[in-house]
């Protein structure tokens, strides 16, 4: 069996983190079996690494080796991607293809973001993990396929479980062993030595002096945060090496290249808390929005009523009640509210001092210019309202639109619909 330091030297894994050295021992462990094995850790880590890892040192390292961004692939195409079409199996398939799982047999398949994965390719890639069949989309005919399946996810997978986004049972079989690595902030004293790689590939690279850092740049470098962790360092090698001059980087030119701790880039924290406060303030804004109509369909009742019967006493009692209950008693004492100052009562208030040309008036008029007002005002609170949640929901989900509609209880035409017609 391969040593540790012969592999990461091998699949240039920089580092001397224990939690590091033991995610690649289990790697170099499970390679030799068909185990499926799941590789958890956050955005940035190098999570791919150990795919390439277990396929290498494989009796499959001879076959073909694919990795599959599942995020990156929309729902409606996923399918065929993985397993196949057959000729006429959809609009646009003008020829049987064969999918990664049919090209990849006896080989190994890594499925980065396996989280991201709809549910009903989550049925299809279970059927492929019990016993190695699967249909193409649009065929009848089941295949079978040799493959070894490593995945790799970001996401909370016992969280996507609870919330009915991924399959239980899936999860267990994907994840016969799991390696988590770990993010970059637990790995303080490798952040400098990756730090120096970087720099001396990029110096390599563009044909230029290596950058150095100061010892007091050197210590903030270890002891900030780095939400994107390796890729964000990286980054930050990179644009540092080609756009300083001066090849020895001090505290506040280093300072000036990476996001504030307070300002940082956003993480995903992923709290049960947050998503049932927004779950409770949408349902309040919902509760509020039918009260606020079921309100206005009073008004309107109230003032059809007046103008066909032409009862103000009662009408009068009526609305200073409801007017109470819209907009608050003011101790209880009804008479303190001023009906003048409400432009919603104007019509009630003026129903018998039509203006100027009493002999042209018509009863209907009212109740149409009253009717309409209200239906407006109406549909143009509902709107921003619905605006919104709309937009909470989007910013929740990063801007990721199936999420979103998830989240809002519509379906993603639905959203996109909704985006379009109010310019989001």
């Amino acid at each position: 069996m391969e040593s540790i330091q012969a592999t990461k030297q091998r699949f240039e894994i920089i580092g001397n983190d224990p939690k590091l050295n033991r995610a690649v021992e289990k790697a170099i462990q499970v390679a030799p079996t068909d185990i499926s094995v799941l590789v958890t850790g956050e955005s940035g880590v190098g999570k791919e690494s150990i795919p390439k890892i277990v396929h290498s040192l494989s009796h499959r390292k001879h076959g073909k080796y694919i990795a599959v961004n599942c995020g990156a692939i929309p729902e409606g195409t996923i399918d065929s991607e993985l397993f196949g079409h057959e000729k006429g199996a959809f609009t646009g398939a003008t020829n049987t293809r064969e999918g990664y799982f049919e090209v990849a047999d006896g080989g190994t398949i890594f499925l980065d973001e396996v989280g991201e994965l709809p549910l009903t390719t989550q049925v299809r890639l279970l059927r492929v993990l019990e016993n190695g069949e699967f249909i193409k989309v649009g065929s009848s005919q089941v295949q079978k396929t040799n493959v070894r399946i490593v995945a790799a996810t970001n996401v909370n997978m016992f969280d996507a479980i609870e919330k009915g986004k991924f399959r239980e049972d899936l999860y267990y079989r994907l994840s016969t062993v799991e390696i988590s690595l770990p993010p970059l902030r637990e790995r303080k004293d490798d952040i400098h030595l990756l730090f120096r790689k970087f720099a001396s590939d990029f110096a390599h690279k563009y044909k230029m002096p290596v950058i150095r850092l100061e010892d007091n740049a050197v210590d903030y470098l270890t002891k900030y945060r780095w939400s994107g962790n390796i890729r964000q360092l990286r980054n930050a090698a990179e644009q540092i090496s080609v756009l300083e001059t001066n090849r020895v980087i001090t505290l506040a030119v280093l300072q000036s290249y990476l996001p504030s701790e307070g300002t940082n880039l956003p993480a995903v924290v992923k709290t049960k808390k947050s998503e049932n406060d927004f779950s409770n303030e949408r349902e309040i804004l919902y509760k509020v929005l039918f009260d606020m109509k079921n309100d206005l369909n009073d008004l309107k009742k109230l003032t059809l009523e007046l103008m066909q019967n032409g009862n103000n006493n009662k009408v009068q009692e009526t609305n200073k009640n409801l007017i109470n209950k819209i907009y608050g008693s003011n101790s209880g004492n009804d008479n303190q509210i001023d009906f003048e100052d409400s432009p919603r009562m104007a019509v009630i208030q003026n129903q018998n001092q039509h203006p100027s040309h009493p002999e042209n008036y018509n009863e209907t008029d009212d109740e149409y210019l009253f009717a309409e007002t209200v239906e407006e005002e109406e549909t143009l609170r509902l709107e921003e309202k619905e605006i919104e949640l709309i937009k909470k929901a989007l910013e929740r989900n990063k801007g990721k639109r199936k999420a979103a509609a998830d989240e809002l209880g519509i379906s993603e035409r639905t959203l996109y619909r909704k985006i379009k017609q109010f310019d989001l």
